[in-house]
């Protein structure tokens, strides 16, 4: 198994072999709560417009959505797990629009084989059902690294790290991310739109213990939680590439 960590729209569109697609604050830490709270599924789309038009088709379903990393007006849930919390989630279908991470989907999976959605509340679970396919190359897709997103780099490394044999301590590999204004200005409730504790929710390593494989079914990007995978055997092990 070869790995490889690529980085942005630009990474997500070179993606081959088996894509993880990260993105930690906060498209896929929003999908991992809502199929953990009982989602049905997720649709990821790449317009704000088409997630509305889903959502009027869609009985029950909900919509959460950003632009350029604000809130949409009109939109209750901006791409925040804290927001999507206050909602009853059960058998709906949750609908995402993000800058990053759905985007990132909609790329890869022209040229990948399969494409999995990764944040850290899943990333043990993810480097799981990955391995189970044991496939020859694993192109990790950090969404944010080439914005300044670091978390969605550490997330990238720490997968990696799983899939290899060699884990690391995701408190240091989140450590740039602490050491940024980005988390500074999060923290301190200066990103408008996103409380503070989405923080607390998307920095949590492994807390579900599922995947979240994206299928594209009748058009549509749509993601549903894995069974729980199996334990990492030692036959597992790739070299980051």
């Amino acid at each position: 198994m070869r790995i490889e960590i690529v980085g942005g729209l630009e990474g997500a569109t070179s993606a081959r072999g088996l894509a993880v697609v990260v993105d930690v604050l906060r498209a896929f830490t929003v999908c991992a709560y809502a199929l953990a709270g009982g989602a049905r599924e997720s649709i990821l789309v790449t317009e704000v417009e088409d997630a509305l038009a889903l959502e009027q088709a869609i009985p029950g379903s909900i919509v959460s959505a950003e632009v350029d990393g604000l809130p949409v007006e009109g939109v209750e849930i901006s791409n925040s797990p804290t927001l999507l919390a206050r909602h009853d989630l059960q058998d709906r279908t949750l609908i995402q629009r993000s800058s990053a991470g759905t985007q990132g989907v909609a790329l890869a999976v022209a040229g990948a084989e399969r494409v999995v959605a990764a944040s850290l509340v899943v990333a043990a679970a993810t480097a799981r059902y990955v391995a189970g396919f044991d496939p020859a190359l694993v192109t990790i897709v950090a969404m944010g690294e080439t914005s300044g997103h670091l978390e969605d780099r550490a997330c990238a490394e720490y997968i990696a790290g799983l899939l290899c044999g060699r884990p690391s301590e995701v408190g240091s590999l989140l450590g740039p991310l602490y050491d940024s204004d980005r988390y500074r200005r999060i923290s301190a409730a200066e990103w408008p739109g996103f409380p503070p504790s989405d923080l607390d929710l998307a920095l949590q390593p492994d807390r579900f213990d599922f995947a979240m494989p994206v299928t594209k079914e009748e058009g549509r990007l749509v993601v549903r939680r894995s069974p729980s995978p199996p334990p990492l055997g030692e036959g597992w092990v790739g070299a980051v590439g």
